[in-house]
């Protein structure tokens, strides 16, 4: 009996503190439970908005003219919704930004991860990184007050308003996405990789972009996806200085609208709620989103392609 007692009195605080233990593993896990099912519930709580508001538009505007028409005028008496002018504004911007983010991005990733010593890269890499926090009004103004006038004695016949800038701008402001991640995936290289290719007489520069890039490409994919969700959702940069004219037209020296700049346009309430132009809304977000959706998941297979013939 008394041994009994003794070891009960011995191994009680380690039950305590097993118990506690569990507790708290138990308690972290239900926090990270509810964060990752909030994230789920959001994204379910705007799709089910989007698709809602965006039923009754469908009632009065046919599917297939939504598509293909090539006049987007919603506040106009005669009002067309053919969505076509907003995509080209769209994939003009994105493009343009894309032309310019990518080469940089990826040169500046493989300048850190491969030539700069850890001091520098430690130094430069969160002044790259910053290019992200400044407010996209500012580059907005940037591009309408700097980029176009610098543009337009390059090209004397380019408007005030026009795509062009707004995409250069979009470019120089998703370059740190592209960077940071591309680095990231190249740092993940093994070294032997690199030595295998010194061994075998290849310089710095072929071993980068002959090793080190086919290598980590699976994993600059997510950063390529990245930049084209960001500069497809850009707002406040092509709501400034691309001009906000719903046009087909594939010059970027010209004006053109894009889906964010129309919904910021429609959404200083110059609309009654529930009428067909303000629902055009929410059908121009439903549009945007599953261009974003499509553009992730043909990343993600991409990725997948890569993965399996590494």
């Amino acid at each position: 009996m008394s041994q009994k007692l003794v070891l009960t009195r011995f191994s009680a605080p380690g039950s305590r503190a097993r118990r506690w233990r569990r507790f708290r593993e138990k308690f972290v896990e239900l926090i990270l439970f509810l964060a990752a099912t909030s994230s789920v519930l959001v994204t379910v709580g705007i799709v089910w908005t989007l698709i809602s508001e965006s039923i009754p538009f469908f009632k009065h505007v046919n599917l297939w003219n939504f598509i293909t028409g090539t006049e987007w005028t919603p506040t106009f008496e005669n009002a067309k919704f053919g969505i076509l002018p907003l995509l080209c504004g769209t994939f003009l911007s994105t493009f343009i930004g894309l032309v310019v983010a990518i080469p940089m991005g990826t040169v500046a990733a493989a300048y850190l991860s491969e030539y700069v010593k850890p001091g520098t890269r430690e130094i430069v890499k969160p002044l790259l990184e910053l290019l992200a926090a400044v407010p996209t009004v500012v580059y907005g103004y940037f591009a309408l007050l700097f980029v176009t006038p610098l543009l337009q004695k390059i090209f004397p016949q380019i408007q005030g308003f026009n795509i062009l800038a707004a995409g250069i701008v979009i470019g120089f402001m998703i370059v740190p996405y592209v960077s940071s991640l591309s680095e990231d995936a190249m740092r993940a290289v093994p070294n032997h990789f690199r030595e295998a290719s010194a061994a075998l007489g290849a310089s710095p520069l072929q071993t980068t972009f002959r090793v080190v890039i086919p290598s980590a490409f699976s994993g600059m994919t997510s950063a390529y996806i990245l930049a084209i969700s960001r500069a497809l959702g850009e707002t406040m940069v092509v709501a400034i200085a691309g001009g906000n004219q719903p046009q087909m037209t594939f010059d970027p020296t010209q004006p053109a609208a894009t889906i964010t700049a129309f919904i910021v346009q429609i959404s200083q309430g110059d609309l009654p709620h529930g009428s067909i132009g303000y629902q055009s809304i929410y059908v121009a977000g439903l549009t945007l989103f599953v261009i974003t959706l499509s553009f992730n998941i043909f990343g993600l297979w991409i990725r997948k392609r890569f993965q399996e013939k590494e």
